[in-house]
């Protein structure tokens, strides 16, 4: 079963950065594409990054110039390095994977707290 472990959140001033993690078992993480997905409290999950199995990224607004997306196919890992961080980036983020025939799976989330 394929599983997808985030890691790497936690509590930050504001100004400060973070590097999550997702780590995928299971085959085929080179030709899925994958993405970071993030909910703060009484609200919707929303897109964060994403990168497609060839590289392609794209980008939330409002994190656009502090963070980014990238994939290290050999280690079966995708990380969101996130610089600058705001406090209205608190929230649960969310590691997402699609597989080539349209398959979704999701992580059980990592939080990350940013005080002001």
């Amino acid at each position: 079963q394929v599983q997808l472990v985030e890691s790497g959140g936690g509590l930050v001033q504001a100004g400060g950065s973070l590097r999550l993690s997702c780590a995928a078992s299971g085959r085929i993480f080179s030709i899925s594409d994958m993405g970071w997905h993030r909910q703060a409290p009484g609200k919707q999950r929303e897109l964060v990054a994403e990168i497609t199995s060839g590289g392609s990224t794209n980008y939330a607004d409002s994190v656009k110039g502090r963070f980014t997306i990238s994939r290290t196919n050999a280690k079966n890992t995708v990380y969101l390095q996130m610089n600058s961080l705001k406090p209205e980036d608190t929230a649960v983020y969310y590691c997402k994977k699609k597989t080539p025939n349209g398959l979704v799976l999701w992580g059980r989330g990592t939080q990350v707290t940013v005080s002001s």
